[in-house]
């Protein structure tokens, strides 16, 4: 890597993708790439020096980017038959998935590292956030934008501590071999890769043996390593937790010496608080102080998308996030409820994924009929192509609710300009984020 000049990104609008071409371009090199949309991601990359076109056409590709002195890089999401993909294959350019390049980077650094398929990007970027607010010299890449530094890459200088997401979809974290990790949850998903469960499963397992040091796991999670989570006799832990003033308050207990007490957060969910404790398990494995963890931590801001507030007043409150799986679903219903126990919550959900709805239809019906109402969206395939009978009126009909429709974007546009709700929540990891500010400018109408 250090001999190229040149770095080439097909599909550079992604959260990875994007974060490793922030690093290169911290790093002086020249910074080009394909995506199909022009998203914030691109955006901020242009901004930064990258060049960046959006019509898959080799033409557009900088004369300059030689063989010989360009790196190429491209997500398993691009397909095979991609044009500019095929004709760095043919050419014999030196061509690496994104896992391979963050795979050989980790691996000249102390590398810490949070896996689970949930969690994984508010821990990564809390765990990030805890060494930086200590003054650690921390480089970080993370699968969504933390709202205290509006990036998903932090810059060090690589000579401290290499912080990073490791993602399960299509086995890319095997690549890392880190000092330290943390495993937030082994929950079914990705099914199209991994086919079932057990494979899914017996991934993490190979994951884990990956760690050099220091494995902290969920309490549920059963893989060898140190468990954290609400149980006492756990070796790290939670308790005395209460809201106060819509905001969730605990204690944290690091090994049976030290006790961090009245740690003030303003991250919703109880699962949320084991992420906090994970964070700070692994943060004081590697030597951050009481005071410095519970100051990072009420300092975090979060990441946006997770349980991101946009109207937040006595009358409104609309909230947008991330969710796509039953149990992350669940989990931000339940953080509502928990907050606003008595106000009436409409849920709009765009399902993500053909495979995911077909395979955890019955749990996503489970998850969203804990909603007061329910609006959903199309399905949105992203890398797939539509599976015969597969769409959101079969998962309409097994929510089991009287308050549910099916609507377009701009049907719930004009629905929300003359309806006011109590709490109202967006979820989903598909376009739906397109529809936060026109869906905010409606609510705030009148």
């Amino acid at each position: 890597m250090e001999d190229k000049a040149n770095i080439y990104f097909i599909g550079i609008g992604g959260i990875g993708m994007s974060a490793l071409a922030r690093y290169f371009l911290h790093q002086g090199k020249n910074v080009a790439g394909y995506d199909k949309v022009r998203n914030p991601q691109c955006e901020a990359l242009e901004k930064l020096g990258a060049h960046i076109h959006y019509e898959e056409d080799t033409a557009r590709i900088p004369k300059h980017f030689k063989k010989t002195n360009t790196l190429v890089v491209y997500t398993p999401a691009i397909p095979a038959e991609h044009a500019e993909l095929v004709l760095f294959i043919k050419k014999g350019y030196a061509l690496f998935k994104r896992a391979a390049i963050l795979g050989a980077l980790a691996q000249k650094h102390l590398c810490l590292a949070v896996a689970g398929t949930h969690g994984k990007t508010t821990t990564s970027a809390l765990l990030a956030h805890l060494f930086r607010q200590a003054g650690r010299n921390i480089t970080a890449f993370l699968g969504g934008l933390a709202v205290n530094y509006n990036s998903n890459f932090l810059a060090g200088e690589l000579e401290e501590i290499l912080i990073t997401e490791a993602d399960e979809y299509d086995r890319s974290f095997l690549t890392l071999q880190p000092d330290g990790a943390l495993i937030t949850s082994t929950d079914a998903d990705h099914l199209d890769i991994y086919g079932d469960a057990q494979t899914l499963t017996e991934t993490f397992t190979d994951f884990a043996r990956n760690v050099q040091k220091h494995l902290l796991v969920h309490e549920d999670v059963a893989l060898p390593g140190k468990p954290y989570g609400f149980k006492p006799g756990s070796p790290f832990y939670a308790d005395q937790i209460r809201i106060e003033a819509h905001n969730y308050m605990f204690d944290l207990h690091l090994g049976t010496e030290v006790t961090i007490q009245d740690i003030s957060t303003g991250l919703p969910g109880r699962h949320n608080i084991e992420n906090a404790v994970a964070a700070a398990a692994l943060a004081f494995h590697y030597g951050l102080s009481a005071a410095a963890i519970k100051e990072g931590i009420e300092t975090f801001k979060g990441v946006k998308r997770r349980f991101e507030y946009h109207i937040k007043s006595e009358s409104l409150v609309y909230i947008d996030d991330y969710a796509h799986h039953p149990t992350e679903i669940r989990a931000l219903i339940n953080s509502v409820r928990e907050l606003y126990p008595e106000h009436h919550i409409t849920g709009i959900f765009q399902p993500h994924l053909y495979s995911r709805t077909r395979d955890f239809a019955d749990g996503f019906a489970e998850s969203l009929s804990l909603l007061d109402a329910l609006i959903l969206m199309e399905v949105y395939p992203a890398r797939e192509k539509p599976i015969p009978g597969v769409h959101s009126g079969m998962l309409l009909e097994k929510v089991e609710l009287e308050s549910k429709w099916r609507l377009s974007a701009p049907d719930i546009l004009e629905r929300f300009r003359k309806e006011k709700p109590e709490v109202i929540l967006t979820i989903g990891a598909g376009d739906i984020d397109q529809l936060v500010a026109p869906l905010k400018m409606s609510l705030l109408d009148g």
